[in-house]
């Protein structure tokens, strides 16, 4: 077997094996954030702390070993190492090298970074694949409207603070404060840490809330529209490989009734009389 096939076998798409592995795998990524929670109760006894310990140490052997694994048999190890997917699992079996020193032991709460590991749960998806696709799709309009956002933001952080600054020198006394404010009306969370209370700045920050929904709703537009382009583009793709398969299947067909023809022809002649 070759090595890139025990990286199939892992992510559970090897044509010949099947997904128990990569299920029980994924299983465990579950299993060891749910005794993660579990390890926050307060009454639970002194015998189950020791149970999750334990089971938090099997965990992330075995998180080690794949990396390991992972490593060993990659094509191009470099390139998984530092790709999004290899960082992923480096983060996942970090913790195991935090616990070596017992002066880090704070620092185990890194821990929790394995249930980044959860991620792959929708490596192979196909909605997250069309999802992929639809971002490359709009990756252009994102980007050029990201900068269209982030220059509106700076705008808006300059305006409240002409507006507010005077009225209010302690919550809007710099404009990287006051950023922080554009920032919470543009995503209509609205937190009341910082307010307007003048005249002009609140009629400032009501055309500013109607520009934030826009800056909200644009992106959202942009990624369903792409979504549903993709979504056609598959739909149609598989209609024409249908198409083409029955065209080739019926030209094979034909082509082996011409040759059975061709074969079945002398035996159809009638024999030459002799004289």
């Amino acid at each position: 077997m070759r090595r890139e096939e025990y990286i199939e076998i892992l992510d559970g798409v090897h044509p010949d094996h099947s997904r128990a592995i990569a299920l029980a795998h994924q299983g465990l990524i579950v299993a060891s954030g749910l005794s993660i929670s579990l390890e926050t109760v307060p009454s639970l006894p002194s015998w189950a702390h020791a149970l999750l310990f334990w089971f938090e140490i099997f965990v992330l052997f075995v998180f080690l070993v794949e990396y390991i694994a992972r490593v060993y048999c990659a094509p191009n190890r470099l390139k998984y190492i530092f790709s999004f997917w290899g960082i992923v699992d480096f983060l996942a079996c970090l913790p195991a090298l935090l616990i070596v020193q017992q002066q880090w032991a704070a620092i185990r709460s890194l821990r929790l970074l394995r249930l980044a590991r959860l991620l792959k749960l929708l490596h192979a998806n196909r909605a997250l694949r069309r999802l992929e696709v639809a971002l490359a799709h709009s990756r252009g309009e994102l980007m050029v409207f990201a900068f269209l956002a982030a220059i509106i933001l700076y705008i808006a952080a300059v305006g409240i603070y002409i507006f507010e600054h005077d009225a209010q020198p302690e919550a809007f006394s710099s404009i990287p404060i006051s950023l922080w404010w554009a920032v919470v009306s543009f995503t209509t969370v609205g937190y009341g840490d910082i307010y307007p209370i003048t005249t002009e700045g609140r009629l400032f920050t009501t055309a500013i809330l109607f520009v934030g929904l826009g800056v909200i709703a644009v992106p959202t537009a942009i990624i369903t529209t792409a979504l549903i382009n993709t979504e056609l583009e598959g739909t149609i793709e598989k209609k024409v490989e249908a198409e083409v398969e029955r065209e080739v299947e019926t030209e094979l067909h034909e082509e082996i009734e011409r040759e059975i023809r061709k074969d079945l022809a002398p035996l159809k002649r009638k024999p030459t009389r002799r004289t």
